[in-house]
């Protein structure tokens, strides 16, 4: 199946980013989200990539002005009509998207793609929530998606090979590296990841040793491109949280996470989105 146009549902730092993807590998994309507020900030961070880009002279301006006009943003549902491919990048809540996938079910062809941007949550149980469970499948960008070259292709129970086969292409067409992998919560790079990010946050509460000293000492070692925190921060901390539940859940207490994480989203600390984390961003 060949992607004609695509629809991102959920305009938040992944979703507008995984828009600019798109757009920017030439393919017409509908962002949608519930205000107008959201898709404002969205096109802002959109606007702020394409600018680095012509600054850089990686882009002319005709181009960026050219790619930018491929993304039309809508709260509304009825533009997603003739899209081949939707990507879902709402909160990770199994009930938020299942919700939202069988609201887009409703509106788009019965051979629409319905891929899930989940970090580690059931491909099969969100497939539960449409008619057509063959045509879901997990395909998961990694924090920033304009950066990242990694898109994990998710095969849940009842997704059928050419929906895989076509994910995968597409993958290949907005210039990522796609990785097939078989469902289980987590997938391959977020279990890695968490079980990482749950050491380090057990081993900050028992020792004290600042964050930020943390972070610098994993990057000036070349450890990862960021340390932890600012990676946690910039993800989201309700995410990071809810991946490590579902992970806590399905493998045990190695994925438990020190105490900061809740009591961070318990105080509506998010990370970068609410302007204090484990950093402060005001």
């Amino acid at each position: 199946m060949f992607i004609k146009k695509v629809a991102v549902v959920g305009a938040g730092t992944m979703g507008a980013d995984i828009a600019y993807v798109v757009a920017q590998a030439g393919i017409p994309v509908v962002l949608k989200d519930v205000t107008e507020e959201l898709l404002q900030k969205a096109s802002t961070h959109i606007q702020e990539l394409f600018s680095s880009r012509v600054a850089r002279g990686r882009m002319s301006p005709e181009d960026a002005a050219d790619r930018q006009g491929l993304i039309h943003y809508t709260t509304d549902l009825a533009p997603l009509k003739d899209v081949s491919l939707v990507i879902e990048a709402v909160t990770e809540k199994l009930s938020v998207k299942q919700a939202v996938l069988q609201e887009i079910a409703a509106v788009v062809s019965p051979l629409t793609v319905l891929a899930s941007n989940t970090s580690a949550l059931s491909i099969t149980a969100l497939s539960e929530a449409v008619s057509r469970p063959e045509r879901v499948a997990g395909f998961h960008f990694f924090y920033p998606a304009h950066m990242m070259k990694l898109v994990e292709v998710i095969r849940g129970e009842t997704t059928d090979e050419e929906t895989v086969s076509t994910l995968v292409r597409f993958a290949e067409e907005i210039r990522k590296i796609p990785v097939v992998v078989k469902e289980c919560p987590g997938f391959v790079v977020n279990r890695v990841l968490m079980a990482g990010m749950a050491e380090v946050l057990r081993f900050q509460s028992e020792t004290g040793v600042p964050y930020g000293e943390i972070d610098q000492a994993i990057t000036a070692h070349k450890l990862a491109p960021m340390g932890p925190f600012v990676l946690a921060d910039a993800l989201g901390l309700d995410v990071a949280l809810a991946v490590s539940k579902t992970l806590t859940a399905a493998y045990g207490d190695r994925f438990r996470p020190g105490p900061q994480l809740e009591t961070l989203v318990s105080q509506g600390h998010l990370g970068v989105k609410t302007g204090q984390g484990f950093y402060s961003y005001r």
